[in-house]
């Protein structure tokens, strides 16, 4: 209940104060496990890109937006949930598997941070780790906007696609997993040409 409302009124809100585009609706399994990755332009992207999807997508939200307890409630209510960066968090990792085997849709950005523009530096290997572990299809998109009120808003959801699962016993080195991440990062970032 509570999330409709807001995916509602955040709609709303984005159709009255920018000129939305949202392309490859049709590219959005309609269920089963999916992993959503996503650039990161803006500290609006999980709510823009939630709000305008049927299904339910659970972000991981960095630990610090929890702090505040009024939107760390939102957060939640919303089925999103907490991780460490950079801190190899165990337990989001364990929430994201366990969403997926429930047929879930978990969303994150790869990049780990807002990242106004394509920047390789800026990848994380637990986004490859998650979906060679996972064997879930990647649903890539891309986010492209200036944030200025009123400007051109877009959103394009591009074709699903699954990495080369690995073996429990197989290695995965980190290296080869930064490498996985900027495969992914570089379909993000073609779907909004950059």
């Amino acid at each position: 209940m509570f999330y409709s409302f807001a995916r509602f009124v955040l709609r709303l809100y984005f159709t009255l104060f920018y000129r939305v585009t949202i392309t490859g609706e049709e590219n959005i399994p309609e269920k089963g496990e999916v992993l959503l990755y996503a650039n990161h332009p803006s500290a609006w992207d999980m709510l823009l890109i939630a709000c305008h999807m049927k299904r339910q997508v659970h972000f991981m939200a960095k630990v610090e937006l929890y702090r505040n307890p009024i939107l760390g409630f939102i957060l939640k209510k919303l089925g999103a949930f907490p991780v460490s960066r950079g801190k190899g968090d165990v337990g989001s990792v364990k929430t994201a598997l366990r969403l997926l085997d429930e047929g879930e849709i978990v969303g994150l950005f790869p990049e780990g941070t807002r990242t106004p523009k394509k920047d390789p530096k800026k990848r994380k290997a637990g986004a490859a780790m998650l979906a060679h572990h996972s064997n879930a299809p990647i649903l890539p998109v891309g986010v492209k906007w200036n944030k200025k009120i009123f400007s051109k808003l877009e959103v394009v959801f591009g074709k699903p696609f699954v990495l080369s699962p690995k073996e429990e016993s197989e290695h995965v080195s980190k290296e080869e997993l930064l490498n996985s991440t900027q495969m992914i990062m570089d379909r993000i970032y073609a779907l909004i040409g950059q």
